[in-house]
């Protein structure tokens, strides 16, 4: 079977580098690179991530990694160390060897590889949309030529995780945002309304221990299940970043339906909000594939089988 073509475009954090292992350890995809922005943690750290957590798997062929934005379009970088610790991994792969090679700048990467690959590639998007912004903006006609382009990002009927109505990806840069929702792109959002319900918890985490990425997940995530425990009062944290993978591992795994979608840019409250129009109050045309519900137990059981070099099957 034909593998599907993807691009990853991350922000090489705690969640970003399970993305990462989960996308390559599937085999599924031809994964034709890796480009990076600033989010989580810095952009020169992001890179430094990536880097360890793909050279430390060792794919063949090998990826290549390509560094872009290093603050959004028009902000001050804001990152996440509270969750991700000082290095964005938690600790693990601290003694990682890295060799890094930056290559061609990641914006004109990025139009290549979508220029050369028309109506073929999936472009997977965790971070804030800088890098795919700052594309777009040199080359508006290359929305036309993505296959799919899904985005982990928003949430537009639960509450935020960095304020109160606002997600990380599109508080960190929502002119990005902005831009990328309004650029004709076929989207799909995989946002805080169904990544809150995939849990990483104990029970996985003892699967995993017996596999090659047991330790690594325990130490990266440890940080990350604290902070979740303090506030929620459950010791489980949310794979947002690998269930935009798995949507395009498997868009069966979740519900969505298209609606107009807009991203708050200019409000001292609501600044990053995704703004979806459920009733077409506004009489615009649906842009976005917004998902709404997911099979959890379904995805978590691919996510620990696939990092375990299982084949996946479902559990009864």
């Amino acid at each position: 079977m034909t593998k599907k073509k993807v691009l990853l475009d991350v922000d090489t954090g705690v969640d970003d580098a399970l993305a990462l292992i989960l996308a390559v350890q599937s085999h599924a995809f031809d994964i034709l690179g890796i480009t990076v922005t600033s989010g989580n943690v810095s952009l020169d750290q992001a890179f430094l991530n990536t880097n360890k957590v793909i050279q430390w798997m060792n794919p063949e062929p090998s990826i290549p990694v390509r560094k872009g934005s290093e603050k959004p379009l028009n902000r001050t970088p804001v990152y996440e160390h509270r969750v991700h610790g000082k290095d964005g991994l938690g600790g693990a792969l601290a003694n990682q060897p890295v060799r890094l090679s930056e290559g061609e700048d990641a914006i004109d990467f990025l139009i290549q590889k979508i220029e050369e690959n028309p109506h073929e590639l999936t472009l997977i998007m965790t971070a804030p949309l800088t890098n795919l912004a700052r594309a777009l903006t040199r080359k508006p006609e290359i929305a036309a030529l993505v296959k799919e382009t899904v985005i982990m990002g928003g949430v537009v009927q639960g509450y935020g995780n960095i304020t109160p109505v606002a997600e990380f990806n599109m508080y960190v840069d929502p002119e990005a945002a902005k831009i990328v929702f309004h650029s004709g792109l076929p989207i799909t959002l995989v946002g805080l309304d169904v990544t809150r319900q995939v849990r990483l918890n104990e029970k996985h985490l003892l699967k995993l221990d017996s596999s090659p990425f047991g330790a690594f997940v325990r130490q990266a995530t440890a940080q990350y299940l604290a902070v979740s425990e303090r506030r929620t009062g459950v010791r489980a944290c949310a794979l947002h970043d690998p269930l935009a993978v798995g949507a395009a591992l498997d868009p069966s795994l979740l519900q969505k339906q298209a609606y107009y979608v807009d991203v708050e840019t200019n409000s001292d409250l609501c600044d990053g909000q995704t703004i979806c129009d459920f009733q077409n109050r506004w009489g615009k045309a649906a842009t976005i594939h917004v998902c709404t519900a997911v099979q959890s137990e379904r995805f978590l059981n691919l996510f620990v089988q696939t990092l375990k070099g299982e084949s996946f099957h479902e559990e009864k």
